[in-house]
């Protein structure tokens, strides 16, 4: 049994009545019965009334959620504890905000779901799904290396509570195998990300950002065969790295990525990215934005001939000023059609 509350305007004023109030099986369903009506309450005789309904039926009121903020009326148990303030300490403080935000975007994004529709069944004591929520939302809080996660960052925050996984279970041989576990699954993992992210926020794909970037490694990497010395936009000519070349739309949601020869000039890559574009979301009137290390003449070319193919009409805009500009149109003019 519980209370509950009823609000009556009476004589131009709010006035709140109180029930008891059990709830009951029906061939219905769960059903709530009245037992008694006790009209208007003092705090004390509401606390009293509470205490004595649950004491009848046996059952305590559900708790609220941790994330439902109390009604402004809402009973409570016991009677005021007076706390000597002096005496009071913080013990096994824990970072939840941000990874409890990170967690439920995680959620809406259907991430969890897909994942473990992707994963086969193991015996191992992480899952792999989880593993990667590890991975993104360490990602999304602090970016630090799989290392910090384990001895730092996973140890202080709520994410034992929240995913259910001990301190002692989170080691870097298992985040780095995690990502090994994730490559596979990426033209997966981005089309969901696409459709999802779509309908969440009404994207446009007719004007897409293509630029590339660099990362780079400590020591020789000879088991990965991209990793060469090139130019360095972190100035460390002298570590072999990758080139990442990443896509998104207008509103800044990345829709893919390809990873290159450490090596690899910018405007070499221009062909591959709208190519492999075109081959997870097909042809569509498109405008390209780059920036001037991708113009080339085959580039122009390139973009020309999609510009003059029969099923689909292409357009290339780089941002390397007004001259660049007027050359590619110039050398769209001469294109037949």
């Amino acid at each position: 049994m519980f209370l509950r509350r009823y609000e009556r305007r009476s004589g131009g004023r709010r006035r709140t009545y109180w029930a008891l109030v059990e709830s009951v099986r029906t061939g219905r369903g769960s059903r709530q019965r009245v037992v008694a009506y006790l009209g208007e309450l003092k705090r004390s005789e509401q606390n009293g009334w509470a205490q004595l309904g649950r004491s009848l039926s046996g059952k305590q009121r559900p708790r609220a959620s941790l994330f439902d903020p109390p009604h402004y009326n809402d009973l409570s148990d016991d009677e005021p504890v007076l706390v000597r303030l002096r005496g009071v300490r913080l013990e096994r403080l824990r970072d939840f905000g941000d990874v409890w935000m990170a967690w439920g975007l995680w959620r809406l994004l259907g991430l969890d779901t897909l994942l473990a529709e992707l994963a086969s069944e193991g015996r191992e004591e992480v899952p792999w799904p989880v593993v990667a929520a590890i991975l993104t939302i360490a990602r999304f809080c602090e970016p630090q290396s799989e290392l910090h996660i384990e001895t730092t960052w996973y140890r202080r925050t709520a994410l034992e509570d929240l995913l259910g996984v001990a301190v002692e279970k989170i080691h870097t041989d298992r985040l780095y195998s995690g990502l090994d576990w994730l490559l596979p699954h990426k033209a997966a993992i981005e089309k969901h990300l696409k459709d999802r992210l779509g309908s969440l926020f009404d994207l446009e794909y007719e004007l897409l950002l293509y630029d590339v970037t660099s990362t780079y490694f400590e020591g020789e990497c000879k088991a990965n065969p991209l990793a060469r010395r090139g130019y360095s936009r972190d100035s460390r000519p002298d570590c072999p790295q990758v080139c990442i070349g990443l896509v998104v739309t207008t509103a800044g949601i990345p829709l893919g990525y390809e990873v290159f020869a450490g090596n690899r000039n910018d405007a070499t890559t221009v062909e591959e990215i709208v190519e492999a574009m075109e081959r997870k979301y097909g042809r569509a009137n498109r405008v390209w934005v780059m920036d001037r290390g991708m113009v080339s003449k085959a580039n122009l070319a390139f973009g020309c001939n999609r510009r003059c193919a029969p099923t689909w009409t292409s357009q290339f805009t780089y941002s390397y000023g007004l001259s660049g500009l007027a050359t590619m149109m110039k050398t769209r003019k001469r294109a037949p059609g």
